[in-house]
């Protein structure tokens, strides 16, 4: 990694030109060992491309996300920016002193105290004895671990490790924060205590890199995102723009960009392949969880299918708070049934039922059906849910008489993240309307 100032970029925190990062995969260890040791010419290996000619830059007091599936090559970029791994093609250049929230506690001895780790830490990153003192008392602070900041480090639970290494991390004054999913660390106090403290970042105009798979954080706090897959840049714009693009590959609709240069490291080839191996393992996926749906009921109906498309009709598990959306399901009959009901309901993780409504409340649909019958039931509304995760259940029921059966249910059924810039108190937004005279 360079480390310098160009006069042309005196305005560029960071820039990454044409970077790849290639690994050899190898399929036995003593294929490695025969290479390494010259006994054969023959290519024993396999490469992989964990980066490929990926290319941009930060200016300075700008908060830009990156986003991305598992593999995206997310936090491999990172580590090339910050120099804990060299790329295997293209350069990178560096302006301020950076603060990486990456792997916590990296260089942390656990033999050593609370106290003992912050000098080692703070000397680590450069600062005198002095310059540490001036900064301890903030660290303890927001570390907020009382007397064990004198115990040995080993002795700490996992939440005490993480909140003295992330206030270690952000107290020594960076100009560049680099932040890779840091900031859900320890309780939800804790966290409320870290983008605060994000907040300030912002407003003091340091310039930020934002790794996260939370995409309502993204939206939140970044002027601009990156979208990586599989190790591909497929483009760099605002957050909605890039979110939109993220849900699409994820789907395996993305409309792929026009061809690049011969000489470019990546093509159209690589990036379909990228998508249509994502698109593979979604679908395994898919079926894998759907084997572990809780459901029973009388099996007089059957739930088929359900799925969410967005206001662009396109199938996501991701909506926009705000924006309307519609929830689909499709439903055979194996007799004949004199007025179904067809419902869904969302519940928290917690397995709070939050919000629901079926086709007997809405008075949208009390016909019979005839056995061998197949209805499809659209439920199209505003998304008004805070940010967050919800768990998506389905159910097909009705009255044989005065009797209430259940013909099929399907309990926790789709994982549905809602995205958000603003969250309000409670579990949905009134979208109120505001004047002050």
């Amino acid at each position: 990694m360079e480390n310098k100032t160009n006069n042309d970029n005196k305005n560029i925190a960071i820039l990454v030109e044409n970077v790849s990062k290639v690994y050899k995969l190898y399929d036995k260890p003593t294929d490695r060992l025969k290479e390494a040791l010259g006994l054969t010419r023959e290519k024993k290996y396999r490469e992989h491309f964990a980066l490929s000619d990926v290319s941009f830059d930060v200016k300075q007091g700008e908060c830009v996300g990156i986003i991305g599936t598992n593999g995206s090559g997310k936090s491999t970029i990172l580590k090339i920016i910050t120099g804990v791994l060299n790329p295997t093609s293209g350069r990178t250049d560096v302006n301020g002193r950076i603060s990486a929230l990456l792997e916590l506690g990296a260089g942390f001895n656990m033999e050593y105290s609370g106290i003992e780790n912050i000098y080692l830490n703070g000397t680590m990153n450069g600062f005198t004895e002095e310059e540490i003192d001036a900064r301890m008392q903030d660290i303890l602070d927001f570390a907020d671990i009382g007397d064990y900041v004198n115990q040995p480090v080993k002795t700490y639970s996992s939440g005490m490790f993480v909140r003295l290494a992330f206030s270690v991390a952000i107290n020594i004054d960076p100009e560049i924060l680099i932040v890779d999913e840091a900031l859900s660390v320890g309780d939800v106090f804790f966290q409320a205590k870290c983008y605060h403290k994000f907040d300030e970042f912002k407003k003091m105009g340091k310039t930020i890199i934002f790794v996260s798979h939370d995409l309502s954080s993204i939206a939140k706090y970044c002027d601009r995102v990156i979208l990586l897959n599989q190790g591909v840049k497929l483009g760099e714009g605002s957050p909605k723009a890039m979110i939109d693009d993220f849900k699409r590959v994820l789907v395996g609709q993305y409309e792929l960009p026009e061809s690049k240069s011969e000489n470019s490291l990546v093509n159209d080839e690589q990036i379909k392949e990228a998508v249509e191996t994502k698109e593979a393992m979604q679908k395994k996926q898919k079926e894998e969880d759907s084997s572990k749906v809780l459901e029973y009921g009388t099996k007089d109906a059957e739930i088929i299918e359900y799925y969410v498309i967005d206001d662009r009709g396109i199938r996501t598990n991701s909506i926009i708070k705000g924006m309307e959306f519609t929830i689909k399901m499709k439903v055979r009959f194996y007799s004949d049934l004199p007025a179904p009901i067809f419902a869904f309901s969302f519940k928290n993780p917690k397995g709070t039922e939050i919000t629901g409504t079926n086709t007997m409340f809405e008075k949208a649909f009390l016909e019979p059906v005839k056995a061998g019958e197949i209805k499809e039931i659209s439920f199209t509304q505003k998304m008004s849910l805070q940010g967050g995760e919800y768990l998506l259940s389905f159910g097909a029921t009705g009255y044989n008489g005065d009797d209430f059966e259940v013909y099929h249910r399907l309990y926790d059924a789709l994982d549905v993240t809602v995205i958000s810039d603003k969250n309000t108190v409670g579990y949905y937004d009134m979208d109120s309307k505001i004047t002050v005279i």
